[in-house]
């Protein structure tokens, strides 16, 4: 695959991941376990930016201390609330993981398919999805910031972050 295309798609994926840790570290303590859930929504998007990442979703299970629970399908939250460190340090393995994943992308691997019961889309078109999604989500953590402390953090144009 294309070094500059590889490089584009890491910079643009990796600002995403940025906006999504900047998003994590403004949060107030008084905003992260209150009824807003300010935390599961956190924890929801880097435990899909991690599954989304993974060959074989099938057999995808997250580091621990982080369970499969995201797969209830009641629902259900976690056993417990994560810490602010404890998901800034899960977002840092999910961004490793992205990072390997397009810098290592090859045109066969860019068209191996990820599915699942509700997926059946390339690598390549996963990896877009996959930052769509984590975008969806920082937009609305940065909605819930400014509501609560009328802050956000700001764009993030490009990574500058690599391995």
């Amino acid at each position: 695959m294309d070094a500059s295309l590889k490089e584009s798609l890491w910079k643009q994926f990796g600002a995403t991941i940025d906006m999504l840790e900047n998003a994590i570290r403004l949060c107030p303590e008084s905003v992260w376990d209150s009824e807003l859930k300010y935390w599961y929504s956190a924890y929801h998007t880097i435990f899909y930016l991690d599954y989304y990442l993974s060959y074989d979703p099938e057999n995808f299970r997250p580091p621990a201390p982080y369970t499969l629970s995201e797969f209830d399908p009641d629902g259900a939250y976690p056993d417990r609330v994560y810490s602010q460190e404890e998901l800034l340090e899960y977002l840092e393995f999910a961004r490793e993981k992205c990072f390997t994943l397009i810098t290592t992308l090859t045109e066969e691997k860019a068209k191996y398919r990820f599915v699942n019961p509700y997926r059946d889309y390339s690598i390549f078109e996963m990896l877009l999805y996959n930052m769509r999604h984590v975008q969806h989500h920082v937009a609305q953590l940065n909605l819930l910031l400014r509501q609560d402390i009328d802050d956000a953090p700001k764009w993030v144009s490009q990574t500058q972050k690599t391995y």
